[in-house]
């Protein structure tokens, strides 16, 4: 279902985005990066932040770690990571194949600012073994994503 999200997301509003489905899983930002051929940076990660009363989603480098100082001043008040079980549930993705597109449930996007050094990056497709090639600018506009500065 999951994956299934992901291909409506991308028919409806980018459909020049093609979904790459590989056969080893890429579900860690290591094991993405080596099947992907690229740096673990070029990576982006999501990240499934409760901020206060909401929850976010923080997509960021794959190299890259939450700055609990920066988070605080990004999102208003304290993050804390969700616990796994509540990850699946609220975006629709299992972990290590969460991504900002095709949610189960609205949330907001934030996408740090790391991921500018990046003229492409692959976030995952919703599955562990699925993502996308697309650039930061492209991925935040897609998904209605703020720009911040929550990491190190």
């Amino acid at each position: 279902m999951s994956l299934a999200s992901v291909r409506a997301f991308f028919a409806e509003r980018a459909p020049d985005i093609a979904i790459i489905e590989l056969g080893v899983s890429t579900a860690t930002v290591a094991e993405a990066a080596a099947a992907h051929g690229v740096e673990p940076g070029q990576i982006a990660k999501t990240l499934s932040l409760r901020a206060g009363d909401r929850i976010v989603l923080l997509v960021t480098t794959g190299d890259a770690r939450l700055d609990n100082a920066k988070a605080k001043a990004a999102f208003g008040g304290k993050v804390k990571m969700l616990d796994l079980a509540e990850v699946e549930g609220v975006t629709g993705h299992p972990v290590g194949g969460v991504c900002p597109f095709g949610l189960a449930t609205p949330l907001s996007v934030y996408c740090d600012v790391s991921l500018k050094a990046w003229d492409v990056v692959i976030p995952a497709a919703g599955a562990l073994h699925s993502a996308v090639r697309i650039s930061p600018e492209r991925m935040a506009e897609l998904t209605a994503a703020e720009w911040v500065d929550a990491c190190r």
